[in-house]
């Protein structure tokens, strides 16, 4: 059983354990019960009706944060010819083909996001084990494979707050909505357009309540369950 520390406990005792909150109360408290001596992050976790083993009941997509994670983006492009300079004008920090791949491989991964063209994606499938472990791989279904004249566009969404979400074998989405720092309303409007984003990614195999229950918490601090009808009328 994991033991705590004394910070914990205390900021422990605000959450009560046999109680649903509303979304505003949640963020309102977690934010107050926040002790670590950095910015926290602020996640949600939402535990899901579908069964992970089954191919038709994954749940994978992207949601677009209104108002971003609260920390500056690292983006990689992997890109060669007009399309890299398309990829530096708009803004990626890393941009290249062949020499970016052999920098992977001997083990340098200063960066938080990938994008490649399509014609990258040959050379780029070498670097499934590295970067797939940790979430780095460019994938069409995540949006992080574009043509040419769409990097601008997955760029910039990648700046201002895009973030992945994936079943895990659980049957859990863990998500980051934003810093404790934030206004309670901008997380509020984050944690809405992620609740959307999972609710529109329902696979056809779901069956049953797709989302069973949500809760939220801070980095280090402790856990809110959410009342789930509250939640969802968030992304109505």
């Amino acid at each position: 059983m994991t033991r705590h520390g004394k910070k914990h406990q205390e900021a422990s005792k605000v959450a009560d354990k046999s109680k649903a909150y509303s979304p505003d109360e949640a963020i309102h408290l977690a934010k107050e019960a926040t002790y670590a001596g950095f910015d926290e992050t602020v996640e949600v976790h939402l535990r899901m009706g579908v069964n992970p083993r089954s191919a038709d009941q994954q749940v994978r997509g992207v949601a677009l944060l209104p108002h971003g994670l609260g920390r500056k983006i690292r983006m990689l492009v992997f890109a060669q010819g007009e399309a890299m300079k398309l990829a530096e004008e708009a803004g990626a920090d890393y941009t290249g083909a062949d020499e970016l791949i052999k920098r992977i491989v001997d083990g340098w991964l200063e960066f938080d996001v990938s994008i490649a063209t399509p014609d990258m994606m040959p050379k780029v499938a070498k670097l499934g084990r590295i970067l797939g472990r940790r979430g780095l791989m460019p994938n069409p279904k995540s949006g992080t494979v574009v043509p040419p004249q769409d990097l601008p566009r997955a760029i910039n969404e990648a700046r201002k707050g895009r973030v992945e979400f994936r079943l895990d074998r659980t049957a859990i989405i863990h998500l980051p909505i934003g810093k404790a720092s934030f206004d309670k309303d901008k997380l509020l409007e984050n944690l809405a357009a992620v609740i959307e984003a999972i609710a529109k990614a329902k696979p056809s195999g779901a069956k049953g309540q797709y989302i069973r229950s949500i809760s939220l918490c801070t980095s280090m601090g402790p856990g809110f369950k959410l009342d789930l009808n509250s939640a969802m009328a968030l992304a109505a």
